[in-house]
């Protein structure tokens, strides 16, 4: 749909934008086809769309998937829906909060799927975590982030972007930045460039380890930039210094290192070393 007609349907149904919710659309149709064609979204599966929006990429989805699940929390939006989807029969939008929806309960009716969205700040680490522990049948997520999320998503060991958020991906699945989208794209235009991230879920990927234990691992890594990694192991668990220390030398690590110099799979390591000595 051209910029000029959604701003009209928009004008129309007077629509106002919300802050609060991040609401910055798309228009370009050869870009909405990009990142449909990188989701991987095509006629064997079902989409979950989450933050639909003005309905433009739902749209640009519905022409290749299976069926687009679209949410969206804002129900101001139903009018402008009602006319970007119109005649669409593989599309339905449900107006709710998706990060209060239950997967067990949603994954149900659902055949293997994807996730696509376009995510607020404040959203995109609780929602892609959410999916990424409780999902038992999506397949990738894809998400329009800001930029400087993605490249701490999809961030390499001993890194300034590396973080908690990285090794926690990479537990699940794995992450790479598959295109950079312009502000000027946007409409209205926020202050920030934007990037497509696609995370592949491989569960099991780094072996057989308790995802919880792993998690905390990672929290507890990072919690504490300025520490040493054997300090936030003590605190975090409850451990001796002798039994940290220990845990560390049989994995290799160096006793002064520091979580942001460990690979997933050396995370994964150390949650065995740890639930071996607790």
């Amino acid at each position: 749909m051209e910029d000029n007609n959604i701003k009209s349907v928009l004008a129309r149904a007077g629509f106002s934008f919300k802050k609060q919710y991040g609401q910055n659309f798309l228009t370009d149709e050869s870009l909405l086809d990009k990142i449909v064609a990188l989701s991987g979204a095509d006629e064997h599966c079902d989409v979950v769309e989450i933050g639909c929006g003005a309905g433009t990429l739902t749209r640009a989805l519905a022409k290749k998937a299976a069926f687009v699940h679209a949410y969206e929390i804002d129900k101001t939006l139903q009018p402008v829906l009602s006319q970007t989807l119109a005649g669409l029969d593989n599309v339905e939008v449900v107006f709710r909060d998706f990060l209060k929806t239950r997967l067990d309960i949603t994954e149900c009716n659902l055949p293997p799927y994807r996730v696509v969205a376009n995510l607020p700040y404040y959203i995109t680490t609780p929602l892609i975590m959410m999916i990424l522990e409780h999902s038992q049948k999506c397949l990738s997520l894809t998400v329009m982030v800001q930029e400087e999320v993605a490249d701490r998503l999809c961030a390499q060991p001993n890194t300034p972007e590396y973080g908690a958020i990285t090794a926690n991906i990479a537990f699940w699945g794995s992450c790479r930045k598959v295109a950079r989208v312009g502000r000027e794209m946007f409409y209205p235009s926020p202050n920030v460039d934007s990037a497509v991230v696609r995370i592949d879920i491989e569960r099991g990927r780094l072996g057989d380890v308790d995802g919880g234990l792993y998690k905390k691992v990672v929290q507890a890594a990072f919690s504490a930039r300025r520490k040493t990694l054997e300090n936030n192991l003590c605190r975090a668990f409850g451990l001796s210094r002798e039994k940290a220390q220990g845990a560390l030398i049989a994995c290799g690590i160096d006793l002064k290192a520091r979580g942001e110099t460990l690979s997933p799979e050396i995370f994964v390591k150390l949650s065995s070393c740890i639930k071996d000595i607790k």
